[in-house]
């Protein structure tokens, strides 16, 4: 019996060098059991009925059967969590759409497939932790779990859930994750319309904070509060966002 935190994954590619190179990557993760090799869609879709895998590394430009056909063809209740890789960025939205886990741009590097791994036992962990009531659930659909967001010369994909703070800069916003900065080509305004109110709240014209990560709040006047973090970074919310950020952690006026 393999051991539980084991991930059986599968690599669907049509460039035999490309599925050797991701395959010996691979193997280098602890964690990590390769159930299948396929060089097309079609092979894959067979294989996969055969051999169920928990995750598929899965190219995107391939002849007959392209990787998002191959996953419209999949059963959605057999549909395995999803990498993709690609030697192009263009498709990272409609990755998005389909709820990649990560987005791969070739040439790989081994510290992309490890994060990737990661990723993948972080959402099979969620994907066994107890659901949502349906109520929450649906009123959450509508707000994205994750951001393709320009990272060098790829595209990571940020779990909108690591987050802890949003910072305007011109026309791009700074997204603080883990004690590092990744920048996104959007408005705050904009961005913080398409996300969670329950979970982000703006405080200042170039800020917004991830509700639960704010540990203490201190009036500081003239309807401002002084913020702090369970991070330890601290700052003083805008007069204008007191209302909404008073709603948001249930201060009195």
């Amino acid at each position: 019996m393999r051991a539980a935190r084991t991930l059986r994954v599968a690599i669907v590619d049509d460039e035999p060098l490309a599925r050797l190179r991701l395959a010996r990557l691979l193997g280098s993760v602890d964690g990590v059991d390769i159930a299948g090799s396929y060089g097309d869609g079609r092979a894959a879709l067979d294989g996969l009925a055969r051999v169920p895998v928990d995750a598929i590394f899965l190219d995107i430009r391939m002849p007959g059967l392209d990787g998002f056909a191959l996953l419209d063809r999949l059963p959605a209740v057999q549909r395995p969590m999803v990498v993709f890789v690609s030697a192009f960025g263009e498709r990272a939205l409609d990755a998005f759409g389909v709820e990649a886990v990560d987005y791969l741009v070739k040439p790989l590097a081994a510290a992309r497939v490890e994060d990737a791994v990661a990723r993948l036992h972080a959402r099979r962990g969620a994907r066994g932790a107890s659901a949502l009531p349906a109520d929450a659930s649906t009123a959450n659909a509508q707000y994205p779990a994750r951001l393709a967001v320009p990272d060098g010369t790829r595209l990571r994909m940020v779990e909108v859930a690591d987050i802890s703070m949003l910072v305007a800069q011109g026309n791009y916003v700074e997204l603080v994750v883990a004690g590092r900065s990744l920048l996104l080509r959007e408005t705050l305004t904009s961005l913080v319309s398409r996300l969670d109110p329950s979970r982000f709240v703006r405080v200042h014209r170039s800020r917004a904070v991830r509700v639960d990560l704010v540990d203490q709040v201190e009036p500081c006047g003239a309807g401002q509060y002084w913020l702090r973090l369970k991070d330890g970074s601290s700052l003083t919310s805008g007069r204008r966002y007191r209302d909404a950020l008073r709603e948001a952690l249930g201060l009195r006026p």
